[in-house]
């Protein structure tokens, strides 16, 4: 197990890391030099590991497909059909909009999550102070006062790479992972198996396997509102059994 402090993030689906656990989720282009997405025919070539979240996505994500779901309602409910607008093209642009609510989504959280990681690492972005303040109460109320190391990347010898948004090692140890979503009622906010197979597979990626672990929900619409949900060892040994039993299901189905 390898462990290195990132320098570049990427998008969900182009998570590659070295052995050494240094992200490489772009490399230079043939044509011109620029950077594109590391793909899987360069990982082979470049003996990189899959992150934890590409090994999740083997997974359906019921939660997530109902959420996609729904933008596409609600596209369709606020987009009225043109008139002699193609079916095919009216669909297209139902589509199109309801990718881009997600997007919208996507980026607010983005920007939440930035400044709660400008915290940790002591350079703060000055926005989203109430999420900021919120979140970082939480944490503390919830472990205890901690020394967390923030966004760091790892490798392990099975064969998974991650990144980390927060842990602890030593009087405490606690991974953390921070999630942003809507929701105005704390006692709606769960966690699904998908959040706790990443938590599982960080820690041992991590060489702490007996952490604590907890997703930090923080709403996106409610700026104050914060939900720690710690997850039981006995769901943690479950977790691992499970993301385990992804990734030998990733590397046969593509030969790995």
């Amino acid at each position: 197990m390898t462990l290195t402090t990132p320098t570049i993030r990427a998008s969900e689906s182009n998570h590659w890391y070295t052995k050494d656990g240094i992200p490489q989720y772009t490399v230079p282009s043939k044509k011109d030099g620029l950077p594109r997405a590391t793909t899987l025919r360069d990982a082979r070539t470049m003996d990189l590991v899959p992150s934890v979240t590409t090994i999740l996505g083997c997974a359906a994500k019921p939660a997530l497909i109902a959420w996609l779901q729904q933008q596409v309602l609600f596209a369709a409910l606020t987009l009225p059909r043109r008139p002699d607008e193609p079916e095919k093209e009216y669909i297209e642009r139902i589509i199109s909009d309801s990718k881009e609510q997600g997007r919208s989504a996507a980026d607010a959280g983005t920007a939440i999550h930035a400044s709660i990681q400008g915290f940790y690492e002591d350079r703060p972005t000055g926005k989203h102070q109430e999420s900021v303040d919120a979140c970082t109460k939480a944490i503390t109320e919830h472990f205890g006062e901690a020394i967390w190391i923030s966004e760091r990347s790892f490798s392990h010898e099975f064969g998974f790479g991650g990144k980390c948004d927060l842990f602890c090692a030593g009087t405490i140890n606690a991974v953390v992972d921070i999630k942003t979503k809507e929701f105005t009622d704390p006692k709606k906010v769960e966690g699904y198996d998908e959040h706790l197979m990443q938590l599982a597979a960080y820690r041992v990626g991590l060489g702490i396997p007996n952490a604590r672990c907890a997703n930090v929900f923080v709403s996106r619409n409610v700026p104050n509102l914060v939900v720690v949900k710690e997850w039981s060892e006995d769901d943690l040994i479950r977790g691992w059994k499970m993301f385990l039993s992804l990734l030998e299901f990733w590397q046969l189905k593509n030969q790995f």
